[in-house]
């Protein structure tokens, strides 16, 4: 070791210069010098420590330590660390120094004895701990926070009222609006309300009511915290609304004007609850809970309900009674046995009202004797129902303004987003702009009415002509917005809305969205599986020539035959058993032909179908059919006449689809609670959409839409007949309104929820309903009036679209005989215009349904004869031949138009009307 090493360090003298320096070598800060001089002892070494102080091996550990103690100023904390020569005589050691004393060890604040009054983050900690708040400190914020909530709660507890029976018994109406902003209806009027004491409240409604309703009410305190805790995370969380479990609290729910279902108002009532708790004796609760209740039909009040349901004084009531009027507590639209389908005409009907109100009586009268208010003796007495009276019917809603308050009110129920319920507008102050005219209501009703009085006769058929029904829409094409409705002859007899799903099928009204189907999606490769893109398939034109014969065998996109699970073959029929042979798509829509889209259906895929419906308008529900079989694509689904009304529309519009709406706008107290927003998409492409419409064009111009023939304006539209005969429809528009009207019989009356659909052979006089009689003639006259004033507009032209394809065993331009079992083409009437019959007729020779632009002179005199042969009812046979024949060669002898005309006009022979003289021809479907 060298010699330098082994001298001996020399006294300690001027060494806190000497240390100062150093520490400001090793720190690169300078030091504060101490105000009071530190002298060690001349025992004491200078490079020992002072005390406790920490020593440091090097600078790197001296700036963490001084990093951790927050920004340490001075020099307190780098004695020791001074590299070579630091300390007291400049001694060579490393880690050497000296120390400045108590005074110069750091502090978390960087000065002495200072305080913090909330320590977070925690000083003298590290790392995590530093955010791990103490529990002086948890305990401090509760505390806070406790008290907080105790001022808040006191201040709310001061500042809210009583509920005050007479306010809320004010009478409060729901006022209808026509579109042009006049009024139609105001529901409600007067309250039906009555205060009786508490006295006067027989003591068997006190004990229903608490057995139903609050079993602790004599002894809690008002709320039920579970329940309260319940209701707000549900509002706070977008859940489920729900009400007061209490009867104090639903007292005070009853008592309030404002029924919003917000968080503020479950805060208020909370305090209101508690108030009544703590200050109102139990008795008043009961008996201002009995007496601001609504009971239903207008009652609200116990006495109110008492006259209305019994017509005697509420402490006449015995306890059957009084457990039914308890019964009513859960809800009068739901447990009156008279039912409430202006409400909910599915779920609110006699028959499930009665079967409810029923378990609940039974219920509430056993919870009685659990609860020991009854004994089991005088419960077994009450085994008969207590029927209350029957409801009387409100004249104003008499007519159609019942069905449309319906629609508006479901209508307002299912789109409001803020949890506006039904009861709420049993309550009143709801004022509700529709979209209804009240010129084309009072025409729409009008043209059915002309019907029910020249044809419909049920004193003198009784066997065809009773419960015979129309429904009807009509919307704006270009919004939506619903104009008029026929829902049926009277809303306060007759309580289910036509206009609204009845089951009715729409038959043949189908059918063009198997033709949008097949023209957006394409029939797939027979070659490829059942999945095909886009891209695998072939888009279909009206051109294409599909197998119309009567009873074709259906098959599979891929030529299988389609069996269904029984291994059962499909043998499409047509109407009146023709056989049309190989045919234009355009054409089977013209005459209604089935075969050709059950096929097509087949071919494109009845997903896809379904597809194309919903996309247009329906609605994917309980009343869309079931798609996975053969029938799907004409018309087993039974969607509403709005819905269709609204679906057809979207061809109109060029396929922008709009949902239909009853509503623009709600108010309640001046505030705007509901606005309708227009939302248009896009179903399907321009060109696809007004194909569709021409082909529909044709329909009406020269199939069998023929009587919906509007004066200088074009119209587009479909019949439709279903299987047996048990409904019709057409459904029709021009560029500015879209309609459809249906027609239909049932066994019974609406109050039996099993009823059945009744065949209409002889209906209104007709030997067959289809839909060019009635519903056709419906359709004319209303929209002859509601298109009065407007401008005459055309439909857009149709641009070329897909490719010609061949179907159902149709596999060349020329027609060859058919692989199924039905007749070959050349035995039908109206594919040769040769008197003999030819085995397969050229192209060129046929002047059929094949070729749209045929002009044969010849042509027509067959097609007549058929078309004359399934026309309307009446005129002997030879009348009716003739007439065909007459009526094909008069109108130009074309195979379209002799066969429409002939069936037009070979009814009578002279005209084709029956003895009516009304309605003529026959519907394809």
């Amino acid at each position: 070791m060298s010699e330098h090493r082994r001298k001996t360090p020399e006294p300690q003298g001027g060494g806190r210069a000497a240390a100062r320096r150093a520490a400001q070598q090793s720190t690169g800060r300078r030091a504060a010098p101490s105000r009071r001089a530190t002298t060690a002892s001349p025992s004491e070494s200078p490079s020992e420590p002072y005390g406790d102080e920490p020593q440091y091996g090097s600078r790197a550990e001296a700036r963490r330590a001084a990093q951790r103690g927050g920004r340490r100023r001075g020099a307190e904390a780098s004695g020791g660390a001074g590299g070579r020569g630091a300390g007291n005589a400049g001694g060579r050691r490393r880690g050497g120094g000296g120390s400045e004393g108590p005074r110069g060890r750091g502090r978390d604040d960087g000065r002495p004895g200072k305080k913090r009054l909330i320590d977070y983050p925690r000083a003298g900690k590290y790392g995590f701990r530093r955010w791990v708040p103490s529990w002086k400190l948890v305990a401090g914020l509760c505390v806070g926070f406790l008290a907080l909530l105790m001022g808040v709660g006191g201040i709310s507890y001061a500042l809210v009222a009583k509920p005050n029976i007479q306010d809320a018994a004010k009478a409060q109406n729901n006022v209808y609006y026509w579109a042009d902003g006049t009024q139609m209806v105001a529901t409600g009027g007067a309250v039906n309300r009555q205060e009786i004491s508490y006295e006067q409240i027989p003591v068997a409604m006190r004990n229903a009511v608490v057995s139903a309703e609050n079993k602790s009410f004599w002894t809690d305190k008002g709320i039920d915290p579970k329940g309260i805790g319940r209701a707000l995370f549900n509002m706070a969380t977008g859940g489920e609304t729900q009400g007061g479990s209490t009867i104090t609290q639903q007292y005070v729910k009853n008592s309030r004007l404002s029924q919003d279902q917000t968080l503020t108002r479950k805060f208020k009532e909370l305090f209101i609850t508690l108030k009544v708790a703590g200050e109102d004796d139990k008795r008043e609760v009961m008996a201002g809970y009995l007496n601001v209740s609504y009971y239903g039909r207008g009652a609200s009040g116990l006495q109110a309900a008492a006259r209305t349901y019994y017509d005697k004084d509420a402490k006449d009531l015995d306890p059957s009674e009084c457990a039914f009027l308890a019964t009513l507590l859960k809800g009068a639209s739901y447990f009156d046995p008279a039912g409430a389908p202006e409400i909910d005409s599915k779920n609110a009907t006699k028959e499930k009202n009665t079967a409810r109100a029923k378990d609940r009586w039974k219920w509430i009268l056993d919870e009685q004797v659990k609860d020991g208010a009854m004994t089991q003796a005088e419960r077994d007495t009450y085994t008969k129902f207590p029927m209350p009276k029957p409801s009387k019917s409100n004249a104003k809603l008499s007519g159609q303004t019942g069905y449309l308050v319906e629609l508006a009110r479901k209508y307002f129920l299912a789109n409001n987003d803020r949890g506006y319920s039904a009861k709420d507008m049993e309550l009143g102050g709801f004022e509700i702009h529709t979209t209804f005219q009240r010129g084309k209501v009072e025409q729409l009703t009008k043209a059915v009415n002309k019907v029910y009085k020249a044809k419909i006769r049920p004193k003198d058929r009784p066997k065809t002509d009773t419960h015979v029904e129309f429904g009807g829409a009509s919307v704006d094409t270009k919004t939506g917005a619903i104009l008029a409705t026929y829902g049926g002859q009277d809303a306060t007899e007759h309580y289910t809305n036509n206009a609204d799903a009845t089951g009715a099928q729409v038959g043949s009204t189908f059918k063009p969205f198997v033709l949008a189907a097949a023209m957006q999606y394409g029939v797939r490769d027979p070659k490829l599986g059942p999945e095909q893109s886009n891209s695998e398939r072939t888009p279909v034109s009206p051109k294409s020539i599909y197998n119309g014969d009567n009873k074709h065998r259906v098959t599979q996109y891929n030529g299988e035959v389609w069996e269904d699970e029984n291994k059962k073959q499909w043998l499409q029929t047509n109407d009146g058993d023709q056989n049309y042979g190989p045919i234009t798509l355009r054409y089977a829509m013209e005459q209604s032909a089935n075969s050709p889209f059950v096929q097509l259906g087949m071919d494109v895929g009845t997903d896809k179908v379904k597809d194309v419906a919903v996309a247009s308008g329906l609605k994917d529900d309980e009343f869309m059919a079931n798609s996975t079989v053969p029938s799907f694509s004409i018309g087993t689904s039974s969607p509403s006449a709005i819905r269709m009304a609204g679906a057809y529309a979207t061809f109109a519009t060029s396929g922008m689809q709009n949902d239909t709406f009853s509503v623009t706008e709600v108010k309640k107290k001046g505030e705007t609670v509901y606005q309708h927003k227009k939302k248009s998409k896009r179903a399907f492409t321009p060109a696809i959409a007004d194909n569709i419409t021409d082909v529909l064009k044709n329909v009406v111009e020269n199939g069998t839409g023929k009587p919906a023939r509007l004066p200088g304006r074009e119209a587009a539209g479909k019949t439709g007949t279903t299987d047996g005969n048990k409904s019709a429809w057409f459904v029709g528009y021009t560029p500015q309104i879209s309609t459809a009207i249906s027609m239909f019989r049932l066994d019974d009356d609406e109050t039996n929820t099993k009823r059945q659909f009744e065949k209409m052979f002889g209906t209104g006089g007709e030997a067959k309903i289809h839909g060019n009689s009635f519903p056709a003639s419906i359709w004319h006259d209303y929209m002859v009036g509601a298109m009065k004033g407007k401008k005459v507009l055309s439909f857009p032209e149709p641009t070329p679209l897909g490719e010609t394809v061949y179907g159902g065993g149709e596999v060349s331009p020329s027609p060859t005989p058919s692989p199924t079992p039905s007749p070959t083409p050349s035995e039908d009437p109206t594919e040769s215009p040769s008197p003999s019959p030819t085995p397969s007729p050229s192209k060129s020779e046929s002047c059929g349904p094949l070729d749209l632009d045929c002009e044969n002179p010849n042509g027509g005199a067959n097609a007549g004869a058929d078309g004359g042969a399934n026309g309307g009812p009446g005129g002997d046979t030879t009348g009716t031949t003739e007439g065909g024949q007459n009526g094909g060669a008069a109108n130009g002898g074309a195979a379209n138009g002799g066969a429409a005309e002939g069936a037009a006009e070979g009814a009578n022979g002279t005209n084709g009307t029956n003895n009516g003289g009304l309605w003529s021809g026959a519907d394809g479907g």
